[in-house]
């Protein structure tokens, strides 16, 4: 019964990390598009990848409950299986958010110079960041590295988030012709900020779990 456990917790944490990569793909789009000027197909690849994401989810969320129904896991077991539930749902909308810059940025990519386009990197550098601690704070039970996730989208993206709306409001004020435009860029701004905080929730997730395992108390004495 323990190995079946153990190999099903094995299958869990690569279809969990496949679904964080996901997501790190999209960003690695987004990113190239705007450094290279090539957008045409950002949208289709950026929905590709978050059908994926969506296939995953529910094979992921299959796997959990019939591991939960089968093995009848013990408390501290039970709580790595709950951690990956819960999850699921922002990893889910982190993939839209991803699907809904790529559409947006393809979208007004012919509309607005380099300039305002180039405003996206430093969120989507952040947000690549914020993925790969997620992905190592999991693999590796580091707590200092789950809340690196958190400092980062606290102190960090949700500041470029407004500096980025205050930008959307002056290219309205000073050019109302492209009111929709502007309005794209707005959203893809909103969106990003959103999927920072879907990576939070995983991320508080990963911490309370580690936390809660045996041999914690160290960690705790730490902060």
């Amino acid at each position: 019964m323990r190995e079946a456990l153990n190999a099903s917790q094995q299958d869990l944490t690569a279809r969990f990390l496949r679904m964080l990569s996901i997501s790190l793909e999209q960003v690695a789009l987004i990113r190239s598009a705007i450094l290279h000027g090539h957008y045409i197909g950002l949208s289709e690849r950026t929905h590709a990848l978050e059908q994926e994401l969506d296939t995953l989810e529910r094979e992921v969320e299959e796997t959990c409950l019939n591991a939960i129904a089968r093995y009848q896991p013990l408390a501290s077991d039970l709580k790595f299986y709950l951690m990956v539930f819960k999850s699921l749902t922002d990893l889910e909308r982190a993939g839209d958010y991803g699907r809904h810059i790529g559409r947006d940025l393809e979208d007004i990519a012919g509309v607005f110079s380099s300039g305002p386009l180039q405003d996206v990197l430093p969120q989507t550098n952040l947000l690549a960041t914020m993925i790969e601690r997620l992905a190592y704070a999991f693999t590796e039970g580091d707590v200092a590295a789950a809340r690196e996730v958190m400092r980062l989208d606290y102190e960090e993206v949700d500041a470029l988030y407004e500096q980025m709306q205050r930008a959307s409001l002056t290219r309205i004020l000073e050019n109302p012709r492209d009111l929709q435009a502007a309005l794209k860029a707005n959203r893809m701004a909103r969106s990003l900020e959103r999927l920072g905080d879907h990576l939070v929730n995983v991320a508080e997730r990963v911490e309370a779990y580690l936390l809660s395992r045996p041999g914690a108390m160290t960690e705790r004495a730490s902060d």
